[in-house]
């Protein structure tokens, strides 16, 4: 049976014997932790920020996007049925969001056949689509090379490990805890930032998703509105 004392032990002697412990108290803070994780903690780091960033960033625009007046489609029928196809065209071009423009292009289309106007704001809705996913694609990619770069960093771990014991030639935890520190490190940093990545990546499809089923359904009750009688 393992003795979990000598366990508990030995991990505090690594911790004493560990050249990130700048200040020799036998413990580890958590910025001496992540500074024993060596120089691949450099781009683990830079894809944090750039992850955070996009995920920030996007989800502020699709929310933005997302925003627009209870009454938006209402004020379009009336003015369309009215015959005032001016005004409903000066209403949606100054709205600022995808669902506005769609329908502006659509009133620009009035005149024309339904299968023209409703291919014309199909074109719209998928340019829209593609502003929203901006960037989204490097999400996605963060959230593959960060688990990779934590694996090439438990290499390099391993590779200090090696390299410590034949220099000494002794094996100790002194000797090993160098190694040991960054190999787990790097893996841990890169797995929890590969993670965050991913759920921010679904996150974010899942919102843009919502964001389409609101341009269609705006697109099919504006074709609804055409096939109204005028007043």
């Amino acid at each position: 049976m393992i003795d979990l004392l000598q366990i508990a032990d030995t991990l505090q002697k690594a911790a004493q014997f560990a050249t990130g412990d700048s200040n020799h108290d036998g413990h580890l803070s958590f910025f001496e932790l992540l500074k024993m994780g060596g120089w691949i903690m450099v781009p683990l780091a830079v894809m944090l920020l750039l992850a955070v960033y996009i995920f920030a960033e996007r989800t502020i625009a699709i929310r933005n996007a997302t925003k627009i007046d209870d009454n938006f489609m209402n004020i379009i029928r009336d003015n369309i049925v009215s015959g005032n196809i001016s005004a409903a065209r000066s209403f949606a071009k100054n709205t600022n969001n995808p669902v506005a423009r769609i329908i502006d292009k659509g009133i620009q289309r009035i005149g024309k056949p339904i299968d023209g106007i409703e291919k014309s704001m199909e074109n719209v809705a998928t340019l829209e689509v593609y502003k929203l996913e901006k960037n989204l694609a490097l999400l996605s990619v963060i959230s593959k090379a960060a688990p990779i770069f934590g694996f090439i960093g438990t290499l390099v771990g391993m590779m200090q490990l090696f390299s410590s014991i034949t220099a000494s030639n002794q094996f100790e935890v002194s000797t090993i805890s160098g190694g040991l520190y960054t190999k787990i490190i790097t893996s841990i940093t890169g797995l929890v930032i590969g993670l965050f990545a991913y759920l921010g990546y679904s996150y974010l499809n899942t919102q843009i998703d919502k964001t389409s089923n609101k341009m269609e359904a705006a697109a099919s009750d504006f074709l609804d509105v055409l096939q109204e009688p005028t007043r």
